[in-house]
């Protein structure tokens, strides 16, 4: 496990800010309610991370939050007390329950070789009722590659601390299912005029759409392919697959 989500989980909300994810989260809330009636009532979200998604998410649905990160949970806790939250890998985790839809965010981008995301698949289908719903959203496939570099900022008034941070895409290496993404944080507390710097290495997962679309065939899952526009022009895919 990255850094991110273990020594500096508690500073995601300056990284990545819940009210960010309102416009995304409204957009996958119609998802959900189109591809089954009647509209799914509970929801799975493997991956859960900080609980962006689900502190908008659950204005709609009773939701069930699973993440492999202790730390990002309890970051999620402070935001979603009112939802369940369930520490577990989407790779294994089993908790002998239906849902009406399942929803997999980005996090299924550490998913580095095609077993790994068989298995994360075969558990949103094992959690989806028959007729129900799972969505999944990848930041990209092999055919919507992007790389390069982004940073951003957060600085939070109530603790004095600030966050700015580079994020640095590299291109695949040949014939490779993985393309690594560096991160570099600086921090800075309250009144200290240090500032602290972590590098972070993670591996993101990438496989063609035609992969994607024959695991979640192969789990049981009939599958729509919906296009998404991401910030700054980039574009990416979700995957809604109705449970046979």
């Amino acid at each position: 496990m990255t850094r991110l989500y273990e020594d500096l989980a508690d500073w995601w909300p300056l990284m990545s800010a819940p009210a960010d994810y309102a416009e995304e989260a409204a957009y996958f809330a119609r998802v959900l309610c189109d591809a089954v009636d009647p509209p799914p009532a509970s929801v799975l979200e493997l991956g859960s991370g900080g609980g962006n998604n689900a502190c908008h998410l659950k204005k709609h649905f009773s939701m069930t939050l699973v993440d492999r990160s202790p730390r990002m949970l309890e970051v999620s806790g402070q935001l979603n007390a009112d939802c369940q939250h369930v520490e577990g890998d989407m790779r294994t985790v089993r908790l002998d329950r239906e849902f009406d839809a399942v929803f997999v965010h980005d996090a299924i981008m550490y998913m580095l070789t095609e077993d790994d995301l068989r298995a994360a698949l075969a558990t949103a289908a094992a959690h989806t009722r028959q007729r129900g719903v799972c969505v999944v959203v990848p930041d990209a496939t092999h055919e919507t590659l992007h790389f390069g570099s982004h940073s951003r900022s957060g600085d939070d008034p109530a603790t004095g601390r600030s966050l700015r941070y580079l994020e640095w895409t590299l291109p695949p290496a040949a014939g490779a299912t993985f393309q690594e993404v560096h991160f570099v944080f600086m921090l800075r507390e309250r009144d200290d005029a240090r500032v602290r710097v972590v590098h972070d290495v993670h591996r993101f997962g990438r496989f063609p759409r035609a992969t994607w679309l024959r695991l979640l065939d192969d789990v049981g899952f009939a599958v729509t392919v919906h296009p998404l526009a991401h910030e700054g022009g980039l574009t990416a895919e979700a995957f809604v697959g109705v449970r046979r």
